[in-house]
């Protein structure tokens, strides 16, 4: 059983409700979760907000796309999705955030089989100098391995959930899906203003001709917009 659980808040520091802004008249993580319900290896697909009433509306617009809510502690996000766990048991998490709605689901089935198939405790796609672009994350490991380093959880990873994991290769497994050229410093996730006037940009020319446009239909609409490839300072291809 493969769970992906996608966290989502509302309290984004710098995008304040950026979660729900509209895309192609839809709340952005209702478009992201069009993208992630299209990987083949994900079982059940999960969103874990916070318990706090600022979080009523995630919960709303997600329940009425027929996915299952979890809700939790908001600050202590390891917390959260432990409870999501327990409610939805597996033997593999996938860890999503919902920032990205540009999420490539080949690249967290890519993602997936790697972390399977070598028997590592825990997988991703944004090794240094060999990485994805930023808002196609994928974390993938094993239930068990995240909860054997909960047990002694450093306060970092009870805010960024796999801390631990990433953090102490001598004692767990680790295996990179890895990206060359390096790609790293492509950015498409949402966490300012132009991250989502990017994002809007990309999604009101691609989404209405293919809704299943590929990260591949993203770089080749970018390279034709020049305005666009360096928009807000960052790569954009």
């Amino acid at each position: 059983m493969i769970v992906a659980i996608l966290q989502a808040r509302m309290s984004s520091t710098r995008l304040p409700g950026k979660v729900l802004m509209p895309i192609v008249r839809q709340p952005m993580i209702v478009r992201q979760i069009e993208r992630v319900a299209r990987a083949r290896k994900i079982d059940k697909l999960v969103v874990a907000t916070s318990d706090g009433r600022e979080d009523d509306a995630i919960e709303k617009a997600v329940l009425r796309e027929g996915i299952a809510v979890f809700r939790g502690s908001l600050y202590d996000v390891q917390e959260r999705f432990l409870g999501a766990l327990d409610a939805h048991p597996a033997e593999h998490l996938v860890r999503l955030t919902a920032d990205c709605p540009l999420a490539d689901p080949d690249l967290i089935d890519a993602t997936i089989d790697l972390c399977l198939s070598s028997g590592a405790d825990y997988a991703n796609n944004v090794a240094e100098g060999r990485a994805w672009p930023k808002g196609t994350d994928v974390e993938v490991m094993r239930v068990s391995a995240l909860r054997e380093a909960a047990k002694v959880a450093s306060p970092e990873a009870r805010e960024h959930v796999t801390w631990d994991l990433r953090t102490q290769p001598e004692r767990w497994r680790q295996v990179f899906l890895a990206c060359h050229p390096d790609q790293g410093a492509v950015r498409w996730t949402v966490d300012r203003p132009d991250d989502y006037a990017f994002v809007a940009a990309v999604y009101d020319a691609l989404y209405p001709k293919n809704r299943a446009f590929t990260s591949d239909d993203v770089r080749a609409f970018v390279r034709d917009r020049p305005d666009l490839q360096e928009y807000g300072g960052d790569r954009r291809v």
